[in-house]
């Protein structure tokens, strides 16, 4: 098997800023054509410029929680690469919630982000690798990767909406794993923790002595740099991983086997 994705056509959401844009640049690199989708239309365009005809790399501006907007996604990229075979659903999104507040719609706003997107775009993603894959008898007909994070495993007052909605997001890959395993379509995710995603660096702004916490309960003792969860997103789309499904792949530094009322999980 092969860790190849060259020739291949990945959608990456979530791809302005942070683990999305590198995973999706980190692909190109690898000889993968990439859609970045994402709703922050001037960070894309600051990204990437002008793009025309022949290049590897396009971006998609909307509100990937509308319907219309995920299928103008689509019909965006098999327009640009004519097929799609890699789908990496990175948009996320964490909310610091109130336990206690009733009024709190912080489960509500991270399930919409972090839950449904994923669940929506891949209904749609996986009809189009299935239709593309009608004549094959064998081999992959495409692969599924969604963004989680080790917060659906561990507990922290601030961040309920966030672990509910990616411990959601876990049982979503396993239970797509299994319905899309007869069309050929892996399903897998990945969880990490101490990366420095746009939201972790967004939240190190405000708080110097928050990196040191994180450090401090990272078996690894350093925050990683996005790229390397770029490698591991590579593998479970790459047919290296082709009896791999449903399968939650933890990249954490090690921070997960520790005490889990600690810093945050970003």
């Amino acid at each position: 098997m092969s860790f190849s994705i060259s020739g291949k056509t990945a959608i990456v959401t979530g791809g302005a800023n942070g683990i999305g844009l590198a995973i999706g640049r980190h692909f190109a690199d690898k000889g993968a054509n990439v859609m970045f989708a994402d709703m922050d239309e001037e960070r894309l365009a600051a990204e990437f410029g002008e793009v025309g005809d022949g290049d590897s790399m396009r971006y998609f501006a909307g509100d990937l929680r509308e319907k219309l907007t995920l299928a103008n996604l689509l019909s965006a990229t098999l327009d640009a690469f004519d097929s799609v075979d890699i789908l990496i659903n990175a948009s996320r999104q964490l909310v610091i919630s109130d336990p206690l507040n009733p009024d709190d719609d912080g489960v509500e706003e991270s399930l919409a982000q972090n839950l449904m997107t994923a669940l929506r775009l891949s209904q749609l993603v996986a009809k189009r690798m299935i239709k593309q894959s009608k004549d094959q008898e064998d081999g992959p007909a495409g692969s599924i990767v969604n963004l989680s994070s080790i917060a659906a495993r561990r507990t922290h007052p601030d961040l309920l909406a966030y672990s509910i909605s990616t411990a959601a997001l876990d049982q979503l890959t396993r239970s797509m794993a299994v319905t899309l395993a007869p069309h050929r379509i892996r399903v897998n995710a990945l969880a990490f923790g101490s990366v420095m995603s746009a939201s972790l660096k967004e939240a190190l702004k405000d708080n110097g002595d928050y990196r040191a916490d994180i450090e401090a309960h990272t078996p690894l003792g350093r925050v990683a740099s996005p790229w390397e969860l770029s490698e591991a997103a590579q593998y479970l789309a790459s047919d290296s991983a082709a009896f791999m499904t449903g399968q939650i792949l933890t990249v954490d530094g090690g921070r997960s086997l520790l005490d889990p009322v600690a810093a945050p999980a970003h």
